[in-house]
């Protein structure tokens, strides 16, 4: 009875919040069911912060999104399983258009797919490449992903502590057969971050950096020309480099749009 007296549903305010370019730009790249930063929606939709933070306050009060903190850092996620289950529908049924501005749809897809994290790896491929170090038996005592549910000091975008990777003596050989050189210091030979887009492990610590540096060296990724961007650009020798040793077809690190 109660139903019945609540009259039938108004689609008016979810179709004006999912209706907007830019907001349906933020819903877009969340459907894969992480939580984002303000940050990197607002890089997703081409919009500045100010703007992007307008946006996703509507969106939230609206009902379509929630947000979790994570210790300073605020994300943002679909709401519930109902508002992807609407958004998947309408997907099927919305024409495609045109990427509204090449430069920032390639910008966001670049930072996506490979960025430097201080001086290690990251994004789409970072994941990739801890992930086929794990599966080769390079290293061993986790499985790279982050679960939100049981993860003890773990939080998204930081250095990780709640797993503890080691290097196998397989491992190191393969390694040093790579051309891999790790400087000796007093920091940690591996740690991980539990990267900011794909949520998942990608390898940090002196072994991260020295990875790093051996693929700029064989000339596999290249930073972006483009001064305060993170991006890397994955190079035709790379594409090669990455299938042959790493198992990782760079053009297939679906990123989502």
């Amino acid at each position: 009875m109660t139903d019945l007296m609540q009259g039938d549903a108004s689609f008016e305010l979810p179709a004006e919040l999912i209706g907007h370019p830019a907001r349906s730009a933020m819903l877009r790249s969340l459907l894969d069911g992480r939580a984002l930063p303000m940050s990197m929606l607002a890089s997703e939709a081409g919009v500045a912060a100010s703007t992007a933070s307008e946006h996703l306050t509507k969106l939230t009060k609206g009902g379509l999104l929630r947000v979790r903190p994570e210790g300073r850092r605020r994300y943002y996620e679909l709401a519930s399983s109902h508002v992807a289950d609407a958004l998947e529908a309408l997907s099927q049924l919305a024409p495609r258009q045109p990427v509204r501005s090449l430069r920032t749809d390639t910008r966001a897809r670049a930072l996506r797919l490979a960025r430097t994290c201080y001086d290690h790896l990251a994004g789409h491929l970072g994941v990739a490449v801890m992930q086929s170090l794990l599966a080769s038996g390079v290293l061993v005592g986790g499985t790279g992903e982050h679960i939100r549910t049981s993860a003890g000091s773990d939080r998204l975008a930081t250095p990780g502590h709640d797993v503890d990777y080691r290097l196998t003596p397989d491992g190191r050989c393969r390694l040093d057969d790579f051309g891999v050189r790790v400087r000796r210091t007093r920091r940690p030979l591996i740690r991980y971050c539990v990267d900011l887009t794909e949520q998942r492990h990608h390898l940090g610590g002196s072994l991260g950096a020295a990875l790093l540096q051996r693929f700029e060296e064989l000339d596999w990724c290249r930073p972006s020309n483009r001064a305060g961007v993170r991006a890397l650009t994955i190079t035709l020798d790379g594409e090669h480099g990455f299938a042959e040793t790493f198992d990782i077809e760079t053009r297939r690190l679906a990123v989502p749009s």
